[in-house]
């Protein structure tokens, strides 16, 4: 069953709980899961019901919202550390994300802040996750379009590569690197999106591909070892990527297998982007070697579905689901606020004091 509409927007507030597109079942499956509770929605998260920086960042807000209702008590001080309790929950669920962090951050920033009632308080955090739902469409909008400004200059239509899945199921809508794909394809700039599976977890064979299918956005799903091939044929103009984590020097934490395809770009010498709201920045991280990389079920790697693929027992797995690739590595990171250089990156945010 595919989408009746090619807007898809992964987290929908319905009025009295959340709608998550359930990520787990696309793309044989469009179905929407409902969360009423902070415990579900944690579940949520941690499964990959959502998934995605800046979508898991969303969810984790409605998820801090829906936990403060949960709070019985109408004391300012007791509410509040029952109100920390519920962000340790949901802090709990996905290491490597910073938008999972800097959402929660900020719905606590709001509730110690106000000097409402308790009830007044909870509807305002629930105003507060409503405006980071759609602070973070605009911004996703914002970065497609300063993508435009990088690109390669061709007279031809552009191929571009992705890794894994940072369209608009991994955001509020529209996507980081798939933004920047769907300004492109809207200005007649793109030829074909070529999309490497992602082992293990394939959301770019599950889910890239069937976003791009839902806006008629030619696409050629790719294994992830065939990107150097890819490339020496002369198949791949540019790569655009999404972050999860971003340190101030610029190194980049995103899906496993970004660092590789880093290397191989840089081999071939084609332009590397990373595409990721200012959000995704952790000012408190000098390098990339600070950021905590989640492991994750060994099941991933050795079962598919109900196949095995490799004996489970008598058998070590490692399953990292992210890497960090250097920033030497990336030609620019594209944020809604402009486009730098990741050496320039500290500066530059510096200068405009930003900060988050």
């Amino acid at each position: 069953m595919t989408s009746p509409t090619t807007q898809v927007y992964p987290v929908i507030w319905n009025g009295d709980s959340v709608l998550l597109i359930d990520q787990t079942r696309l793309p044989v499956e469009y179905t929407f899961v409902e969360i009423s509770c902070c415990k579900d929605m944690a579940r949520a998260i941690k499964t990959m019901i959502v998934r995605g920086a800046p979508a898991i960042g969303v969810a984790a807000a409605y998820g801090m919202y829906l936990g403060a209702r949960e709070i019985q008590t109408t004391e300012r001080e007791k509410f509040l550390s029952q109100l920390e309790e519920v962000a340790q929950s949901l802090k709990a669920t996905r290491p490597t994300a910073v938008n999972l962090f800097w959402a929660i951050g900020r719905m606590l920033k709001t509730a110690y802040e106000s000097l409402e009632t308790v009830d007044n308080v909870k509807a305002i955090l629930l105003e507060t996750a409503q405006k980071i739902n759609l602070e973070d469409l605009q911004t996703c909008q914002e970065i497609g379009d300063r993508g435009l400004e990088v690109l390669p200059n061709s007279p031809e239509q552009l191929r571009i590569m992705t890794h894994c899945n940072a369209g608009a199921l991994a955001t509020a809508g529209y996507g980081t690197a798939l933004g920047v794909v769907r300004s492109a394809w809207r200005e007649g700039r793109l030829a074909r999106v070529y999309a490497g599976e992602t082992r293990p977890r394939l959301q770019g064979a599950k889910l890239t591909a069937w976003e791009c299918v839902q806006e008629g956005i030619p696409v050629t799903v790719i294994t992830d070892s065939m990107a150097a091939h890819c490339m020496q044929q002369s198949l791949i103009d540019a790569v655009v990527v999404g972050a999860d984590r971003i340190a101030t020097n610029g190194d980049t934490a995103n899906k496993i297998g970004t660092y590789s395809l880093a290397l191989v770009a840089k081999a071939h010498n084609i332009p590397f982007f990373v595409a990721a709201p200012l959000s995704t920045i952790d000012f408190e991280l000098a390098t990339g070697s600070q950021i905590p990389i989640e492991e994750r079920d060994p099941a991933e790697i050795y079962q598919v579905g109900k196949s095995i693929l490799t004996p489970e027992r008598n058998v070590e797995f490692y399953n990292p689901a992210f890497d960090v690739t250097p920033a030497e590595l990336i030609t620019a990171i594209i944020t809604e606020d402009g486009v730098y250089a990741p050496s320039q990156l500290r500066d530059h945010l510096k200068a405009k004091q930003i900060v988050y």
